[in-house]
């Protein structure tokens, strides 16, 4: 790593005194100056850690990431064309719709004198000719040329022609523009996988191309500082599949890895961050086998909130949990499982209190409206290596689970 200009390092040590004085605006002003230096700045425990900046946008904390607006993305223009535009210059009103127009030219038709031009040419004289001479209408002839009395008069066949001719555009018009009643097919779901990136890039790389492989679900990945070169590694992603990835990353670290970064914010921003049906909750040790995203997906029916690989239940006494068989469970694990985003945001998204995924995916399922199923070991799925449990210190690990516990604990008394 490069060594730090003792300039910059003054420019932190004044930051740190702003934050201990609640001069945040002060605070942020200096960050500001750090970055344009080239450096960013990291609140570690009681004093700050300074890195060099990547070659990339880094938003200082997790909060501080902006979440897309109401009508951010996926908005539609109400029109393609614009009043006066070329494409609109020459088309019927506003309003007018293909029937009105149709059942306009059926008039002409059956109206023959009152469009000459619409005719040919001699046909046309000859209405024109019809029209001079006197009319006489037989009695008790409905239609012209009807009457025995006329037959043979060419004026009156041409004109009960004509007439013949347009009630039978009116008939097959009308066959025509009958409507079709079909059942239209519901469009497919949108899925999104969101990612918190902790570090491990060799694992990331491992999930993220497994991913882009077997299914066709957007990423989004929420890389927190960078740790051991892992935002790196998932911006690099992001370029080489720019239509499937898209990367985040903010200067603060995993709480679990000695930083200010919880779990439940980091994956509540994904969540308001990915603009999908479905939001699918995933670690990067877990990898696909085949394509899991897909059946995770279809399980999502009728009140079916939530779907997942793993599923646990309770035991009697609330106080333990088992692994559950294929069905509906009370609880679904993080490793991977797919939520419907309406629900999830309805329940509030993730538990912001948990600082430490272990027990934070309970606390999250009994928040859940609807009913909850695990598919089992039939998905083509297997789990590597779980650092986010085996690389983390034991102490730091039991104190984080069991204080989350004890909110899972008064979810099942309150349920």
């Amino acid at each position: 790593m490069s060594e730090v200009p003792p300039h910059v390092t003054g420019l932190a040590e004044q930051r740190a005194k702003a934050r201990t004085n609640r001069d945040y605006a002060g605070a942020d002003a200096l960050r500001d100056e750090i970055e344009a230096e080239g450096w960013l700045v990291r609140d570690a425990g009681d004093g700050f850690e300074l890195i060099p900046k990547p070659p990339f946008e880094v938003w200082p904390t997790v909060s501080s990431v902006p979440v897309p607006g109401a009508g951010g993305r996926g908005g539609s223009p109400e029109s393609d064309t614009e009043p006066g535009s070329e494409a609109g210059a020459g088309s019927e009103p506003a309003g007018r719709d293909a029937t009105a127009m149709d059942t306009g030219r059926v008039a002409e038709v059956a109206d023959p004198p009152a469009r000459p031009e619409r005719l040919g040419h001699l046909d046309a004289e000859r209405v024109a000719e019809t029209e001079a001479a006197p009319k006489q209408k037989p009695e008790g002839s409905e239609l012209v040329g009807r009457s025995d009395e006329n037959e043979g008069d060419p004026e009156r066949m041409v004109s009960s022609q004509l007439l013949w001719d347009g009630s039978l555009s009116v008939s097959r018009l009308d066959e025509a523009l009958s409507p079709v009643e079909h059942e239209e097919p519901a469009a497919p779901l949108t899925v999104t996988v969101g990612l918190v990136v902790d570090g491990w890039p060799d694992d990331l790389r491992k999930c993220v191309r497994a991913l882009v492989a077997r299914t066709e679900a957007k990423i989004i990945g929420l890389d927190l500082g960078n740790v051991d070169g892992a935002g790196a590694v998932l911006e690099e992603l992001a370029e080489e599949f720019p239509r499937r990835v898209e990367a985040w990353h903010v200067a603060e670290t995993p709480h679990w890895r000695g930083g200010s970064a919880g779990w439940g914010e980091s994956r509540t921003k994904l969540l308001k961050l990915d603009t999908s049906d479905v939001h699918v909750v995933m670690e990067t040790s877990t990898i696909l086998d085949g394509d899991a995203i897909t059946p995770l997906v279809r399980a999502l029916t009728d009140d079916v909130a939530a779907a997942g690989w793993r599923g646990v239940n309770p035991g009697a006494d609330g106080h333990e949990w088992h692994d559950a068989e294929p069905g509906e469970v009370r609880g679904l694990l993080g490793h991977l499982f797919a939520v419907r985003r309406d629900a999830a945001l309805a329940a509030g998204a993730f538990p912001e209190g948990a600082r430490y995924y272990r027990n934070a995916d309970l606390e999250f399922s009994l928040t859940l409206p609807g009913t909850l199923v695990a598919l089992g070991g039939d998905l083509p799925v297997h789990q590597e290596r779980h650092r986010g449990y085996h690389d983390v210190d034991p102490g730091y690990r039991e104190r984080e689970s069991r204080r989350t516990y004890e909110r899972v604990l008064r979810l099942l008394r309150d349920t």
